[in-house]
This record gives structure tokens, C-alpha cells and sequence, in this order.
């Protein structure tokens, strides 16, 4: 930063201070956990049984030093290539009708309050409603640092296991939706996409009517043709800006495309036993009768307190994952 002409180019200038901020905060957060650590050392050494105000302090201070550790822990296994990018997550209704749209917007509403809890940023970017209630897909934007490298352990297929509210004779019922989970990619990735491979169209933005009701052609369908993925987005403000978004989708979809591509390969010369997440072969089921139970059948986590979970209170479902997948690696 100290360097002549370093201010010349904004765009540069403002990542390498986005990163200054970035490592400063890192090394912050740890010299203020390592004081932490000296201080409540020292309180042990000068307390006694009978002072039960200051054990209860120390209790406190130990167990928010033990989830800051937590929380670093968890950092430095989150060191993928974009793991500190911006998410992408898209939720789709599978078979079931109203039952599955209605779990659809259960999920939206669990990532919507776990983003906020983390000081995420979600926007949603596309949106289609059921045709009676619920949701039949949505797609957000949820920005902060490691959204992605979080919410990735969050692809796959998510069951649900309720009495209907929807069903007059109160019968149990099984909904099931898909979760996948990209990486907002930033601009200097190289991902070409040629005009003539592209197919735009514009269209009316969905949603309830009244006097903000889109009255132009703002929505934006792009349709890349040699692969057939289909992005859209309606909720920008204008046109412009919702080709751009769209855009931005299709690049995180075909740098994943090509990912999945070069790990087949890779599996194909060396083979695997990885499982392909495949319509049924559900990552996590939320089961609210005959007994309350959230079960992940990766790292066999497991909680009885599904409000707290359906709240977006998924840290340790996402922990035991990232930490089951750290002792796969090893293996």
C-alpha cells in the first residue's frame, strides 16, 4: 500500500485494503482470544471455593473462549479456493405439490435467519411461488465473508417428516427439496461466454400487484445454450442489472460444471466411493412426528431441538460436517 501509483487503480487498490482488513481482523481476534486466555488463567489462581460470583464469571469467560476457538478452528479448514466468497443458494421443491413448496419456504425463512445471525447480507434473486401456498423455487444472493465456505455443506437433498397442515385427516407426510450451493465468482476468473451462446430474453418481474407492480420487461432469462443451464433474475431494479446478476449466476454455474468434470475424471482414473447426491439420498432429515429429531446423515449429528435449528441456528450441523469432512481428507 506504501508503494508509489498504488491508489492509481481503485479496483485493485480497494481488494488489497479489503484484504489488509481482512488479516487485521484475523490477528485481532486472536490476540484478544490469547488475553482472554491469560486473564481467566490468572482469576483461577487467585479465586476460592466460596466466591461463587467470580466462578460463575469464570464459567462465562470459558465457554466464550472455547467457541472463539471453535469459530477458528473452523476457519482454518475453511481454506478452499472460494470458501470466502459470496453463496449462491438456490432451494427447489421436489415431488409432493403444496406439502413441498411449503417446506421450500420453512428452508428459505432457516437460511434467511442464519444469514442475519452471522451478519450475512441475503438478497433474493429469483423467486417463483406455489400455485396454492409455499415456494416452488428461490434463488439468494447471501453475502458475507465464508458464505460459501459455510453454506456449501448445505447441498443436497433435505427431508421432511410432519403431520400436514394441509391434509383435513391430519395424516404424516414426507416433503422433500433440493439445496445447491455455488460460489459468487468474482470478475477475474476466466469463464468465457460468447454472445452467440447466449440466449437473453427480457420479461415481466412476478409478484403480488398494487402500485409497485413491475410494469416493464425488468426480468431477465439467460439461456446458455451449448449446456442448456437456464439463470434468470427479476428482482433488480433494473434490466441492466438483472442481466448482470444473471450473468454472475451462469459463471459460478459453469466454473462448477467444469469442477464436476474434472473431479469425474479424477474419480474415474482413481476411483471413489462417493456418494452422488442423487433425488432420495437425503443429507439431513428434519422429522416433527411421531418425535421431534434434525439427524445428518453425513456426520450422524443430531438435535431434539428443532425450533433452535428451524430458527437458522445450524452451526453445529455445519461444524460437525466440515470437521467430518477434515478427518475423511486425512483418510
Amino acid at each position: 500500500m506504501s508503494e508509489s501509483g498504488f491508489w492509481d487503480n481503485p479496483e485493485k487498490s480497494s481488494e488489497v485494503v479489503k484484504e489488509l482488513k481482512f488479516l487485521k481482523a484475523g490477528v485481532e481476534s486472536w490476540e484478544n482470544a490469547s488475553k482472554r486466555y491469560q486473564e481467566l488463567k490468572e482469576l483461577i489462581e487467585v479465586i476460592t471455593a466460596d466466591e461463587q460470583e467470580l466462578i460463575k464469571e469464570l464459567s462465562e469467560g470459558v465457554d466464550k473462549l472455547l467457541k472463539e476457538l471453535e469459530d477458528f478452528e473452523i476457519r482454518t479448514i475453511l481454506s478452499g479456493e472460494f470458501d470466502r466468497n459470496n453463496a449462491i443458494l438456490s432451494i427447489n421443491a421436489g415431488a409432493g405439490g403444496t406439502e413441498a413448496c411449503d417446506w421450500v419456504a420453512m428452508l428459505l425463512r432457516m437460511y434467511v435467519r442464519f444469514a442475519q445471525r452471522h451478519g450475512y447480507n441475503p438478497k433474493a434473486i429469483d423467486m417463483l411461488a406455489g400455485e396454492e401456498a409455499g415456494i416452488k423455487n428461490v434463488t439468494l444472493l447471501i453475502e458475507g465473508d465464508y458464505a460459501y465456505g459455510y453454506l456449501k455443506s448445505e447441498r443436497g437433498v433435505h427431508r421432511l417428516v410432519r403431520i400436514s397442515p394441509f391434509d383435513a385427516n391430519k395424516r404424516r407426510h414426507t416433503s422433500f427439496a433440493s439445496v445447491d450451493v455455488l460460489p459468487e465468482i468474482e470478475e477475474d476468473i476466466e469463464i468465457k461466454l460468447q454472445e452467440k451462446d447466449l440466449k437473453i430474453e427480457t420479461f415481466r418481474s412476478s409478484g403480488p400487484g398494487g402500485q409497485h407492480m413491475q410494469k416493464s420487461d425488468s426480468a431477465v432469462r439467460i439461456t446458455h445454450l451449448p449446456t442448456n443451464i437456464v439463470v434468470q433474475s427479476q428482482n433488480e431494479r433494473s434490466q441492466y442489472q438483472n442481466k448482470k446478476t444473471c450473468l454472475k449466476i451462469l459463471k459460478a454455474r459453469l466454473y462448477e460444471l467444469e469442477r464436476q468434470k474434472k473431479e469425474q475424471e479424477l474419480f474415474s482414473q482413481y476411483g471413489s466411493d462417493k456418494k452422488k447426491i442423487e433425488w432420495g439420498s437425503q443429507i439431513r432429515s428434519y422429522i416433527l412426528h411421531p418425535y421431534n429429531l434434525i439427524k445428518d446423515h453425513r456426520s450422524n449429528y443430531e438435535t431434539t431441538d428443532v425450533a433452535r435449528v428451524m430458527d437458522g441456528e445450524l452451526d453445529e450441523f455445519i461444524q460437525a460436517y466440515l470437521k467430518n469432512q477434515k478427518v475423511k481428507a486425512k483418510n
